[in-house]
């Protein structure tokens, strides 16, 4: 365990960002908290979440996988890729964290996606425990502990600075690399950061919500229920859950005519949308009430059966803060689970 001094903050980041890109949550000009490039002068925000998560960092919203050149019937493929740079996340919390896993679980499993692998190789984690959850968080719901959040180092806030805890090889590098800066921690600050986190997390309002009814071999008992239609009726379909989410996964592949060639890129999509997965037959999910069972089935249902029971969310309460019409994955837990 290693100290940082509030004073030595900005020599810390200064530090990183030497050798290796460093973001960070800053406020933008809405005073809402999102990554940011540090550089001298940059404030870490207080917020508790960022708008949008730090999988962005692994798998963008947008990103360049080739392009095509074509000469009469010669087709060049290209790889546009470039060396992937070094770079360190900050501020991480123990939700998004937990995400990384679920999209590890996609991605690096046969056949491994090398765009998202060479990004998590090259990405140095390190995490913010909570101090004050929100009223709209559920982590512990999912076995996700706010008070001692998983990645390569640890960090809690406590009187007079931060405390460290590497707890990969990456994280022991990082801390190595900036040894001079650190003294020796304090155990006992930690563990009381932690029982004043944890206290508050029993008094939320979310804090009794049960994944009871829900979860492996459910598929047969809840695709049918007809509460998705009711559930549903309000939904615009606009995708922003799905945007917002740390473990959504879904993206198209499109190709663009530069005029000089085929440029091919992914970008995230969304199960809520009319033409998600569209075909040359039409669409496998014809309607909205079909399309809202799929995105809450994968997350409750689907994902549980085929990864020993881990859920396909998170507990950071992103889309219930930002859905336009209050319709989430809670309100669906509570009435697909029979529990209120």
């Amino acid at each position: 365990m290693k100290k940082l001094s509030s004073a030595k903050l900005n020599e810390f980041f200064a530090a990183i960002a030497a050798s290796r890109a460093l973001y960070l949550p800053v406020d933008n000009s809405r005073g809402k908290a999102e990554y940011k490039k540090w550089e001298a002068g940059v404030e870490m925000s207080r917020a508790l979440n960022t708008v949008r998560s730090a999988k962005d960092f692994f798998f963008p919203q947008t990103e360049n996988l080739m392009e095509f050149k074509m000469e009469g019937k010669k087709v060049e493929v290209v790889d546009t890729r470039s060396e992937a740079e070094d770079f360190v996340i900050f501020g991480v919390r123990a939700c998004d964290a937990a995400s990384f896993k679920i999209l590890d679980s996609v991605y690096l499993t046969d056949p491994v996606d090398s765009y998202y692998k060479t990004r998590r190789e090259h990405g140095v984690v390190v995490t913010l425990a909570c101090g004050k959850p929100a009223e709209t968080c559920f982590c512990g719901v999912f076995g996700i502990d706010a008070a001692n959040p998983e990645g390569d180092v640890t960090a809690w806030e406590t009187e007079g600075g931060l405390m460290l805890r590497a707890n990969t090889e990456k994280g022991e590098a990082l801390l190595e690399a900036t040894a001079a800066l650190l003294e020796e921690g304090d155990e006992a600050a930690v563990q009381a950061a932690q029982a004043k986190t944890r206290e508050i997390l029993k008094k939320l309002p979310l804090s009794d919500l049960s994944t009871e009814g829900l979860g492996v071999g459910k598929t047969a008992e809840l695709f049918d229920r007809p509460e998705w239609k009711t559930l549903s009726e309000a939904c615009l379909g606009c995708g922003t859950c799905t945007f917002v989410c740390p473990t959504c996964q879904c993206y198209d592949v499109r190709d663009f005519d530069t005029g000089n060639g085929i440029k091919r890129f992914r970008c995230w999509d969304s199960c809520m949308y009319s033409d998600f997965t569209l075909m040359a037959h039409g669409n496998s999910r014809n309607s909205q009430v079909e399309r809202f069972r799929q995105r809450f089935m994968h997350k409750l249902v689907y994902y549980p059966d085929r990864s020993g029971g881990t859920f396909g969310c998170v507990g950071c309460g992103r889309c219930l803060s930002r859905c336009p019409i209050s319709m989430n994955i809670v309100k669906v837990m509570k009435t697909m689970g029979g529990k209120n």
